[in-house]
């Protein structure tokens, strides 16, 4: 008989005081910050709770607080060449509120003297204004709407002390989250015709960080809870897996690194001065690796990306493509960027994710304009050469968008009139007329890549060489 998770059932009392305020209790945020807390706790004499927020009307807060906030973080791959596991029972969250069922207690979390962080995960609409919100005293409907009328709340009971301002990480995947979640709250000041002295406490008194987060999390293992359960010994409804790779980017000023001391635990996390080159980092080498495989390796016969890469012809295109053609256009230290790419190989060859390749195929006309071409034009830009296996890869995309190959039809998955504009190019009697008119497809690539010397050639070659590998019947 498995025993209930809970703090009677496990020595873990919650004595530490709540400096973390958390919009948001799903997988993500508990395998990521919450593990990162917990760590913290425990290397770096953090000493730090989190309370956690349930940011919409149906969320897990309940879920958590019948387990006393407890759960285990299950993490599985590969590192440094070797299979690794580990699990580690996460104890620092306090308690779970529904801000739906009991708003008085939501804003009560801000008269707390001890907290110093938000942090948060919304998705990626989670963070906007809405004019809708027009009742200041009703609980607002967005998560920046929720956040004013908590830090209006805070300013109005430490009467504006300024050191009573609060360091927010916000971790959802847009560019500028920090300085996109401050300007929807002054717009949220605005609207309520909050007073001007609070609406300097919020310039001044608060730090807004811009932050990138990396760590693939697949949740709930529901193919292999029995046995996890069974090896823990309790009945842990909450258990989250993840990958062992974490990395936390975050760009503001030196006084927040003294705050939240993660070198101290050993941790993946950067202060930075400028975000820009790290989120480009990980759109080039981490998406436009995927991005880049996909067809090639579907043509190939292959269905996932772990077997994509294990195959050594596919694997030695990959990494040929991001060792010869993506880190030549980055502009960071070369070791870091190496490092970071043979992080991402093993990251692929994780045998505990199956990452399937139509997954990532979704919208790929979109996801090659943003994570491949600009390694394209810059590799040309820069060397005076054309990228041979990005452009093979361009081949393999609009081979891949005429929908079949070998007799099979390949589900495709984008935009109705991107799939129409390809049903056209593809009637053409010649394959280098069909590579003319998707090259030249402005609305895909912001300009006629035609123009590029030598581009089309090379696409249209790539092209018949895929051809040959789909044999009449």
């Amino acid at each position: 008989m498995l025993k209930k998770l809970n703090r009677k059932n496990v020595s873990a009392s919650v004595t530490l005081p709540v400096k973390i305020l958390q919009f948001g209790e799903g997988n993500f945020l508990r395998a990521f910050v919450d593990w990162m807390v917990d760590l913290l706790n425990e290397k770096a004499n953090f000493n730090a709770a989190v309370q956690v927020i349930q940011p919409i009307s149906k969320g897990m807060a309940q879920a958590l607080n019948d387990q006393d906030g407890l759960y285990h973080v299950v993490l599985k791959g590969i590192q440094q060449g070797n299979t690794f596991s580990e699990t580690r029972l996460i104890t620092c969250i306090a308690g779970a509120i529904n801000p739906y069922e009991n708003y008085d207690a939501f804003l009560k979390t801000s008269e707390n003297p001890d907290l110093k962080f938000i942090i948060s995960n919304t998705t990626e609409a989670g963070i906007t204004f809405s004019s809708n919100d027009v009742n200041a005293t009703l609980l607002a409907e967005t998560f920046p709407g929720k956040v004013t009328q908590l830090l209006h709340h805070r300013f109005k009971f430490f009467k504006g002390d300024k050191h009573k301002g609060l360091i927010f990480l916000p971790c959802e995947l847009i560019e500028q989250n920090g300085s996109t979640l401050k300007k929807a709250i002054q717009n949220y000041c605005e609207l309520w015709k909050l007073s001007d002295d609070f609406f300097t406490w919020v310039e001044n008194a608060n730090i807004f960080c811009n932050t990138l987060v990396d760590r693939i999390v697949p949740g709930f293992p529901k193919d292999t809870i029995g046995e996890i359960q069974a090896s823990l010994g309790f009945e842990d409804n909450l258990v989250v897996q993840a990958e062992p790779f974490h990395l936390w980017v975050i760009e503001g000023p030196s006084s927040v690194e003294e705050h939240f001391p993660t070198a101290k635990a050993g941790l993946e996390v950067k202060f930075v001065n400028e975000l820009a080159p790290y989120r480009t980092r990980k759109v080039r080498i981490l998406n436009g690796a995927h991005t880049t495989l996909v067809p090639v390796a579907y043509f190939a016969g292959f269905r996932t990306v772990k077997e994509s890469i294990d195959d050594p012809s596919i694997g030695t295109y990959i990494r040929n493509s991001i060792f010869n053609e993506i880190i030549p256009t980055l502009d960071l230290p070369a070791d870091e960027l190496k490092q970071f790419a043979n992080d991402v190989i093993e990251r692929f060859q994780n045998p505990f994710i199956r990452h399937e390749l139509l997954s990532i195929a979704l919208n790929s006309i979109s996801k090659y304009k943003v994570r491949v071409l600009p390694s394209v034009l810059e590799y040309k830009k820069r060397t005076g050469k054309l990228p041979e296996n990005l452009l093979y890869s361009l081949a393999a995309l609009i081979r891949f968008y005429k929908g079949e190959w070998q007799g099979n039809i390949i589900p495709l998955n984008d935009a109705p009139d991107i799939l129409e504009f390809f049903k056209t190019a593809w009637q053409h009697q010649a394959i280098d007329a069909t590579a003319q008119a998707v090259l030249a497809n402005e609305a895909f690539w912001a300009q006629d890549l035609n123009q590029i010397d030598g581009l089309t050639e090379r696409v249209a070659h790539a092209l018949i060489q895929i051809e040959k590998l789909n044999p009449v019947e």
